[in-house]
Parts: C-alpha cells; structure tokens; sequence
C-alpha cells in the first residue's frame, strides 16, 4: 500500500492517531475561543472529530453553547482539495440551502495545528435520522438536490477527485492487488471481472456531464431537521454525474424503490432539467463504489476502528461476496447499456 504523502511523514500520522483533548483544545483556542474543558470524541471512521464546549455570551440555544472540530486525516486531501469543500459549503449557504458549513476565523476556514494537522471548525446542528422515506420526503429530497445541483453548476472545484472509471476504479485496482488482503487464488479473477467492468463502461459514461456533487448521499448522510431533510458530511464531495446524489437514496432495483426514485426525480425536474439517460450510468456507478469501497478499506486497514468495523476483511468470505457482486453488476451494466433508450 502507499504510504501517507511525504509532506506529512510518519510523525504527523502518529499525531492524528494519538488527538487527545488537551490538543484538541490547544487547536480550537488558538482561534480564540473560550473553552470550559469539555471535549467529547464523535464517531468518525475517517477524519477525528471533537465536540467542544464554549462559553458563549450571546448563546440563544444549547447548541451555540458547542463547537465542532474536524480534524482531517493526513495525506488524504490537500489544503486546495478540502478548501473547494468548504467553498461548497458556503456557496450552499449563501443560496439558502440547509448545510454545516465551516466557521471562519479572520476570513479563514482551515488551519493547522501545532503538529501541522488541517482543522475546521464547525456549528453544531441537531437533526434526526430519516427512518423512512415517505413520498413527501421524497419529494422534499428531490427539490433539495435539485437547488444543491444547481448551486452545483455556478462553480468548479478544480482539485477534487473525478468521479470517473479511472479515479474510481482503475487507480484502485492495483491498491487492491497489491494490498496483502487479496489472497492470491482470487486475484485473476479480480482483476478480470474488474477490467471487464471498465472496458464495458466506458463508452455509457463517455458523454456524461460533471459538476460538484455531494459524492455520498447515503442515508446516514441526510438528518431531518423540522420535518425537513438536510445533508451533512460533504467530505467526500467530487465532482461527478447528478445521478450519483440521487440513485444513493433510492439505491434499490426492486419496483418499490424505482417507484420511489420516480417520486423523487418528478419533484427534481420541477425545479431543474434532469436527463434521465444518466440513469443508465446507475450500475457502473454502483461497481464504482464496491470497488472503491474495499480499496478504502485495504487502504486504511491498520488503522484498528477499521479492524474492528471490518473483520471478517480479507477473507475467503468476503472476497467470495464480491466477486460474486462484481459479476452481476457487470451483467447489469451491459443489461444498462443495452436498454438505455427505455430510461
């Protein structure tokens, strides 16, 4: 596996693994807040992220009374690439859209640490899980990524990742070959189902339009707020196709979920143009993500929350599974492009 850029060298890894709340504080008062000493580690598999108590003179609710910090994971994003998230993000609140978007402090949003950690601070914001998606938060969702896309469009994000076959699939094959966790009865056909996979795809998204996106809609990603949806975690933001914020909250094939995801892109197309032959590019989009997803994995493995999210990794099992998944998604694929004229 690759090492962490040189830039950050082992020393600053060690540091971000070993955040304590005295650093944590040091961090956050270095902007010039005035902290009561309460620091509460959030859940976070990638990044490390701190809930701290302020003492806030103007407080109206009990959240003003906290600040979040992020700290980012070294050697992952640049100073650039995580800049065009808060862009983002800001951009999103100018237009009246629902989004934690960082603090700034002397028209800065990202510092660094002592130990030469990027940080951000943050609002905090309550919000409740969405346990269901009825039709009318449905169509909520569908009008809120409808207005996220069109913000979307008034700017690029120059740094962050493609969402393409190559950013996320082919750079990543050879991650996963090479990791250790791919034992080598397996690694043929890995990499044969793979290949196929993005020599089948690429002429269906050849053509596709990209813009900023939030990159991983995923439920765990959406809070309502007052009955009302929101997005959180833009961390992964990229710049891809529309059809990838959308296919995540209806990510089923079965006549329910695409019943659902109709809901959804009428009250989307009430709002904005959507072309519908994107949702051809569904199928690959998915293999991208199975993909990726066990490259992040092997990728950050010795990291022991990984470890303890992930057992049974790396085993016969699980390889077993995915390859077994890759295969159908390559006959959905061709099955995709085939028929793409009937979307």
């Amino acid at each position: 596996m690759q090492k962490a850029t040189s830039v950050w060298g082992n020393d600053k890894s060690q540091y971000f693994n070993q955040l304590g709340p005295e650093k944590v504080l040091d961090a956050i008062e270095s902007l010039g807040y005035k902290t009561t000493g309460r620091v509460l580690q959030l859940a976070s598999m990638e990044n490390r992220v701190f809930e701290v108590e302020i003492y806030n003179d103007e407080s109206k609710t009990i959240s003003d009374n906290f600040k979040i910090i992020k700290f980012y994971r070294p050697g992952r994003w640049s100073f650039d690439q995580i800049k065009d998230e808060h862009q983002f993000l800001l951009d999103l609140i100018d237009a009246e859209i629902t989004a934690i978007a960082p603090v700034p402090y002397d028209g800065e949003t990202l510092f660094k640490s002592e130990e030469g950690l990027f940080f951000a601070v943050f609002p905090k914001q309550g919000g409740r899980a969405c346990d269901e998606w009825t039709p009318t938060l449905l169509e909520q969702m569908g009008r809120l990524l409808a207005r996220l896309h069109s913000v979307g469009r008034r700017s690029e994000a120059t740094q962050r990742l493609k969402l393409n076959i190559e950013n996320f699939g082919k750079n990543n094959l050879p991650l996963i070959l090479n990791s250790g966790h791919l034992p080598i009865e397996y690694q043929e056909s890995y990499k044969n189902i793979c290949e196929m996979i993005f020599q089948t795809s690429g002429p269906i998204c050849s053509h596709l339009k990209l813009q900023r996106i939030h990159g991983d809609c995923h439920h765990g990603n959406i809070l309502l707020q007052n009955g009302t949806p929101f997005l959180i975690d833009f961390d992964d933001m990229s710049v891809g196709p529309v059809v990838q914020d959308i296919w995540m909250i209806t990510p089923g094939r079965d006549f329910e979920s695409i019943q659902k995801r109709n809901i959804l892109l009428e009250a989307y197309e009430s709002m904005s143009y959507f072309d519908r032959s994107q949702l051809k590019v569904i199928e690959v989009l998915r293999a991208l993500r199975i993909i990726h997803f066990s490259a992040w994995i092997a990728h950050r493995y010795e990291d022991q929350s990984f470890k303890r999210a992930f057992p049974d990794f790396g085993t016969s099992s699980y390889w077993e599974k995915e390859l077994n998944d890759l295969r159908m998604q390559l006959s959905y694929i061709q099955e995709s492009h085939n028929n793409y004229g009937n979307y």
